[in-house]
């Protein structure tokens, strides 16, 4: 679907859609005390649908004495969560996705498979893992993804024995970590963190059966900040702000970035939110550089590339570096078109810096929002956007 946005700022309340990390570890959290998990329902996103269907087959293989079949989608989080639950819980699975999923780096966990002989292979779209997780130490890097942390996490208080993970080089997005370590606490999960290097994981737990309460997702409400960077009035509802999710450091940056003046953001811990934080940057007074930014290259798209093709293509001024963006402020966007690269968040960025275009935005492949935000194109209806589809 390509759309076409008709210059103009928004206005009204937005209540951003449940989290969807902490969605994710509530559904795994859910199964893993042998409760029935979140009831999938409309206006759950596609990544959340998709750990949904793949803990519906987990469930299916193991009372059938299968490999388990586990179509992952799109969703990172899904694929790298469940590799290690699969195995703990069914001797591994057989992974399959969507788009660019396959193609990013497992290797922290085929070191791991390597070491302990578990079986591994990758071909056509398709991962197979076959074996059995052993109990004792685990040595991760803490620079290609909290998601392997978490996937173990969930994994090791299953096994027999006691278990360490030790990191290896200190742990980027340790935020999400510390979401995981609270989902396993409220589960009856014992885990010892010591300052995020090495993670004491006793063996031989059960997961307890309770309720977990989604709170608004810090990351969907980036988009809306940066639309009240823009000019926009848009009250954002129901967010936490002591929330354990780590991109609610989007109201501090935000707080910088309306105030002019050069700015420098680390975005290592808070890789989702460049694309709206850049959008911010665009239209302001001052250079802002992101750094510490290269994990972006292996999202949805290569987010480095496809944020500064963004603001480009709609006459901003951005130069991306090998782990780096760096963006000029100006006093609007002349519009234009945006190739959205099958990126929802790219997608959203794209909606947002329309508000602030002298002429019209198009968008092609606008539909990408559903992986994340499905009614995304219905609140900014409702905010007063004005679109039509091409």
């Amino acid at each position: 679907m390509d759309i076409r946005i008709q210059p103009k700022p928004l206005s009204g309340t937005v209540t951003p859609p449940p989290s969807k990390s902490m969605a994710h570890r509530a559904i795994l959290a859910s199964m893993l005390s042998g409760s029935e998990g979140l009831v999938p329902k409309s206006g759950w996103s596609q990544d959340i649908l998709a750990t949904n269907r793949c803990v519906a087959a987990l469930k299916k293989g193991r009372f059938q004495g299968t490999l388990p079949q586990l179509d992952c989608g799109e969703s990172g989080s899904t694929l790298r969560f469940l590799i290690p639950i699969a195995l703990a819980l069914a001797g591994g699975g057989v992974f399959t996705g969507h788009g660019r999923l396959m193609e990013r780096p497992q290797k922290p966990y085929f070191d791991i498979f390597d070491k302990q002989g578990i079986f591994y292979k990758q071909s056509s779209g398709q991962l197979t893992v076959q074996g059995s997780l052993l109990p004792g130490e685990y040595r991760l890097p803490g620079n290609v993804s909290s998601q392997f942390v978490t996937g173990l996490l969930f994994a090791l208080p299953l096994l027999p024995g006691d278990s360490v993970i030790q990191m290896t080089t200190p742990l980027e997005s340790a935020s999400y970590v510390d979401m995981t370590l609270d989902v396993l606490a409220q589960s009856g999960i014992q885990i010892e963190n010591r300052n995020y290097e090495v993670f004491l994981i006793p063996g031989s737990q059960t997961y307890r059966a309770h309720t977990i309460k989604l709170e608004a997702d810090w990351s969907q409400a980036g988009f809306w900040f940066a639309a009240n960077a823009l000019g926009s009035t848009v009250k954002i509802l129901d967010l936490n702000r002591s929330s354990s999710q780590g991109d609610r450091v989007v109201a501090d940056h935000y707080a910088r970035l309306i105030q002019p003046g050069d700015v420098d953001i680390d975005v290592s811990g808070c890789p989702d939110l460049l694309p709206p934080l850049a959008v911010m940057a665009s239209i302001r007074q001052g250079t802002t550089r992101f750094v510490n930014a290269a994990r972006l290259r292996i999202k949805e798209s290569d987010r480095l590339s496809t944020t500064a093709a963004l603001l480009n293509a709609l006459g901003g001024q951005a130069e991306e570096g090998p782990d780096s963006l760096t963006v000029h402020g100006m006093s609007a966007f002349t519009g234009g078109t945006v190739d959205g690269a099958n990126d929802h968040r790219i997608v959203m960025a794209a909606a947002i810096a329309a508000t602030r275009a002298i002429s019209p935005v198009a968008i092609l492949g606008a539909e990408a929002v559903n992986k994340s935000y499905p009614s995304f194109w219905d609140e900014y209806k409702r905010l007063g956007g004005v679109f039509n589809v091409l």
